[in-house]
């Protein structure tokens, strides 16, 4: 509390009124912002601490809130370098008071998305009403960033209204994961962290684990709920949107379940959804849903993800789901190259140990694929590469197929 209470002491003296939060301990986050809220500011949470992008975003705050040195133009604080002021009473927190986050666009500038508490404290209510008698006396880890909404839900607001005791720092090897022996842990993570789980060490005791930020495939599942003792829990949603459904992967291939306040509103060209914490505005869905009669829906694609070529629309992510059904290919992924003002298509694949044959996946690939959508370019892997939020990083993987390389 004396953290708090030092920081908005400062934060009430201070003209400006958008702060942005960049600390990679989540305590020293939290304490920053509970501080924020309680000053009548607003929280700005720009998912990363790199100056040369800090300074691209400069426009959306006023100052800088961090553990790191950083050389902006705009005031920049370490919030301990802060000299502790007499205890006051800290004012309540404006009814209309929320956070600022950003998307995580792979290309272009990342769009802000304002949060409401209110929206928040709705989003928590769902998931503790959920999940929360299954995770008493658990302690939460986890192996994202609070950074980005997914984290900061689950690893900043879930165990502050729950009354769970967090980790500060992040897990970043599964051997930090296995040395957690002293309490039963709600461990959250990512797709990309439980594909690299070393079962060879002993497990800890895990009550839950909560994945996101991506498409958990069966084979991961089955290895992390082997290992843990426990299915996974999967959480399907967005920055814009907040969660929309979950499912538990008790069995191959589970559908998801909406969230019951959750209405989805079929489109000519896809999806839309709509829920409290969108204030009932639609927003439009990038992924293909397919329902059930029974109200569950699978994903099957997304729909952003066409090109056109040659007059032809071509859905990257069938590519991508065709390449997976090839012998040899364990991973994959499909951008759009451009070479002499024309728009080809490269594949980045991780292939087993027999290795693979460029020229007999494109012979296969012909029984589904137009010509056009047949990769031209190959690039073979160790693995996909991912951003911060464990999500593909579609810049770096469009380098791969650079001119000078």
């Amino acid at each position: 509390m004396k953290d708090v209470q030092r920081i908005y002491g400062w934060l009430k003296t201070q003209p400006g009124e958008r702060w942005a939060l960049c600390f990679d301990n989540s305590y020293d986050f939290l304490a920053a912002l509970l501080a924020t809220l309680h000053a009548g500011k607003t929280p700005v949470i720009p998912g990363h601490r790199r100056e040369a992008q800090l300074r691209e975003q400069q426009n959306h705050f006023c100052g800088v809130m961090s553990d790191t040195a950083l050389n902006l133009s705009c005031p920049v604080i370490n919030p301990q370098d802060l000299i502790c002021m007499p205890v006051q009473p800290l004012e309540p927190v404006p009814a209309n008071a929320g956070v600022v986050l950003f998307t995580s666009g792979s290309t272009g500038e990342a769009a802000q998305i304002f949060k409401s508490l209110q929206a928040l404290d709705e989003e928590i209510a769902w998931l503790a009403a959920l999940w929360g008698d299954s995770l008493r006396n658990c302690r939460v880890v986890g192996s994202v960033s609070h950074q980005h909404l997914y984290g900061f839900t689950f690893r900043i607001m879930l165990p502050m209204a729950l009354g769970l005791p967090g980790d500060a720092a992040m897990i970043q090897f599964p051997e930090q994961l296995a040395a957690h022996s002293l309490h039963p842990l709600l461990f959250i993570s990512s797709p990309a962290f439980l594909k690299r789980l070393d079962v060879n060490l002993t497990p800890p005791d895990v009550k839950r684990v909560i994945s996101a930020a991506g498409k958990l495939d069966d084979d991961t599942a089955k290895m992390a709920r082997a290992w843990l003792k426990q299915p996974v829990s999967e959480i399907y949603g967005t920055t814009e949107t907040g969660v929309l459904a979950w499912r538990e992967h008790s069995q191959s291939a589970p559908v998801w379940q909406p969230f019951p306040l959750v209405n989805f509103i079929a489109q000519e060209d896809g999806w839309q959804v709509a829920s409290p914490l969108t204030d009932n505005n639609p927003v439009q869905l990038d992924d293909i849903l397919e329902f059930t009669p029974q109200g569950h829906f699978r994903l099957s694609g997304r729909r952003d993800r066409i090109v056109k070529i040659e007059e032809k629309r071509i859905s990257l992510s069938e590519i991508e789901r065709r390449l997976l059904m090839l012998p040899g290919i364990e991973d994959a992924a499909v951008v759009p190259i451009m070479r002499a003002n024309r728009i080809a298509l490269g594949a980045v694949v991780v292939v087993g140990e027999q290795g693979g044959d460029k020229q007999r996946w494109r012979v296969a690939l012909r029984a589904w694929l137009e010509p056009v959508a047949i990769p031209r370019y190959w690039r073979i892997v160790e693995r996909i590469p991912l951003n911060s939020q464990s999500k593909r990083a579609w810049t770096q993987l469009q380098e791969l197929f650079d001119e000078t390389r």
